[in-house]
Parts: C-alpha cells; sequence; structure tokens
C-alpha cells in the first residue's frame, strides 16, 4: 500500500502503518548517528535532558555530505541502524516515535518498537542524492562540534520510505525472506 504521512505523527496514525507499506513523509524529522546517539545515552544517564524532545518524532540515522550551492544538504543516504541499537530502546521508551535507516535491527529494538507502538522505516540505501532533493530545510540544532554527526532538523516533503516494522512488530526483512524462501523451492 502507498501512503502520504504527515509528519511528526501520533501513534493513532503509525498503528495504521504496515510492514511493506510505502509511505511518502512530509514535514520535519530529525537526524542523529552514532556519536549523538552516544552523547544523548550519556546525557540521560546522567539525568540530565536532551537537546531536543523527541517525543513522537522520527530520527533519521543519516550523516550528509556538504550541501551543494543553492541546497540546503548534501546527499542524504541512511546510515546502517545496527549501530545505534544500544540506544535505541531508552529512546523508544522516552517517546521516541520512529526511526529511520537501513538494515535490520536487534531483539531487544524489535521489543522495545512493538512495545512502545513505534516505527521503523528504510531508506533506499545508495540514493543519497535522490533523498535530498526531499529535504527543503536543514539545520544543525545540536552538537554542532559532531559535524556531519551533529543533530539536525530536517524539512522534508515527499520523503520515501517504506515500513520495515510495523508497531505490530510485523518485520518485512523476515516476511520477504520467507516469501522468497517459500518462491524459490
Amino acid at each position: 500500500m502507498e501512503r502520504n504521512l504527515t509528519v511528526p505523527a501520533s501513534k493513532e496514525i503509525t498503528r495504521t502503518l504496515k510492514a511493506g507499506d510505502y509511505v511518502y513523509l512530509t514535514g520535519t524529522i530529525y537526524t542523529a548517528r552514532d556519536a549523538a546517539h552516544k552523547r544523548m545515552y550519556e546525557a540521560l544517564m546522567e539525568g540530565k535532558n536532551l537537546p531536543v524532545d523527541l517525543c513522537g518524532q522520527l530520527v533519521y540515522y543519516m550523516g550528509p555530505s556538504p550541501a551543494r550551492d543553492g541546497r540546503p544538504i548534501g546527499s542524504a543516504g541512511p546510515t546502517t541502524a545496527s549501530r545505534m541499537d544500544k540506544y535505541t530502546p531508552k529512546l523508544l521508551d522516552l517517546g521516541l516515535g520512529g526511526m529511520i535507516g537501513k538494515g535490520k535491527r536487534n531483539k531487544e529494538v524489535l521489543d522495545a518498537i512493538v512495545k512502545n507502538q513505534s516505527i521503523y522505516f528504510a531508506a533506499v540505501g545508495g540514493a543519497g542524492a535522490l533523498l535530498s532533493k526531499c529535504i527543503k530545510k536543514a539545520e544543525v540544532i545540536a552538537y554542532d562540534d559532531l559535524g556531519t554527526e551533529a543533530i539536525r532538523k530536517l524539512e522534508v516533503e515527499n520523503f520515501p520510505v517504506i515500513v520495515v516494522v510495523d508497531s505490530k512488530g510485523n518485520n518485512l526483512y523476515e516476511s520477504a525472506t520467507k516469501e522468497y524462501r517459500k518462491e524459490t523451492m
């Protein structure tokens, strides 16, 4: 199924998405990669507040290349999501609405997605230049010293993603693999 979604979106809306749905996101998302996740996690462990309220928000695992003239951002392809797995359950428990990345997640993340009725989207790896065309505005909002790994606020329009893990725990990576094996036997 193909859907258009204004983000951030309520859990009531994201719960209607199913693994395998093609979704076009329009609105606000945030970026954060390994170094930003580590710093946020350390802040939480020290009892400090996060630099941005992630409650109900989507985080895109991405570190952009430099912007070309007239563009808000350079190539903006997804980073492998499993690199954030050790930090993700805590952020989901604090209200993070979902994530955008590429690749599989560990069992703890999958369990936390279901527990918190969150969502995991995949963006197409290798398509960073095309994805950047959907980003209309980008601004660093925290951890500027981390360079490409700083937290950015992005305004996106028709940003294409696929639901990989829905709020019920249906996992496209698993179901697609089973379907492929069934068809090739």
